[in-house]
């Protein structure tokens, strides 16, 4: 997965990224390739994020990890009882996942967040290889409704349900249940769109569906 360079413009990017930098990394050597997921091996939780952060898991080399949403992300992780600290800042730093993995929809940092349909269609078997190697992934939190439509692509689910916050769907033909949040982005924790008790209780609820104790 790391020496993926099938689209152009996503290679072009992150790298450029990477060379660049951000004034207050300039020190940092970036990552500045795909990324793959990382977290439990008999994790039942599987979160689908959209794309790592241009100055955020680009730079750490692990997803979610350096920016503002990771923050937002493993805080609620860690308060139901998914991850053993609220933080996520380098790869480094301690954090395990326990009972969860998570993986992008698109494995490379994409110019102003917005991945392209054929970009999300060339990375997806990264998704679906490791959710192979996750025999007892039972729920798919899918962080935003790009998330809910290439976890939709994966297990072929027509029609597509409707995305939401707190949606959910159980495929007919089996597979893990999907269970909607929005995404813990900026745009969306600084509006009030989506608050901390939003967040935890999507986290609840996937626990319960998975069949982990209450926290």
């Amino acid at each position: 997965m790391v020496e993926c360079r099938r689209c152009p413009r996503l290679v072009e990017w992150r790298e450029r990224v990477a060379r660049e930098k951000r004034a207050a990394f300039r020190d940092q050597v970036y990552w500045g390739r795909p990324i793959p997921g990382f977290g439990d091996p008999a994790a039942r939780l599987f979160v689908l994020g959209l794309a790592p952060a241009a100055h955020g898991g680009n730079r750490t080399g692990r997803i979610f990890t350096g920016d503002r949403s990771g923050d937002w992300l493993f805080a609620s992780m860690y308060r139901t009882g998914f991850a053993n600290q609220p933080t996520s800042v380098h790869r480094d730093d301690g954090l395990a996942l326990r009972g969860a993995w998570i993986g992008a929809a698109v494995r490379c940092a994409p110019p102003a967040n917005k991945p392209l349909p054929s970009e999300r269609d060339n990375c997806l078997p990264y998704a679906a290889a490791e959710l192979g190697l996750l025999p007892g992934v039972r729920v798919i939190v899918c962080l935003g409704a790009f998330a809910w439509e290439a976890a939709c692509r994966l297990y072929g689910i027509k029609p597509r349900p409707k995305f939401g916050h707190g949606a959910e769907h159980e495929p007919a033909g089996g597979g893990p249940v999907l269970l909607g949040c929005f995404h813990p982005s900026q745009q969306n924790t600084f509006t009030g769109k989506l608050t901390e008790p939003m967040t935890d209780a999507v986290f609840l609820r996937a626990r319960e569906l998975a069949g982990y104790e209450e926290v």
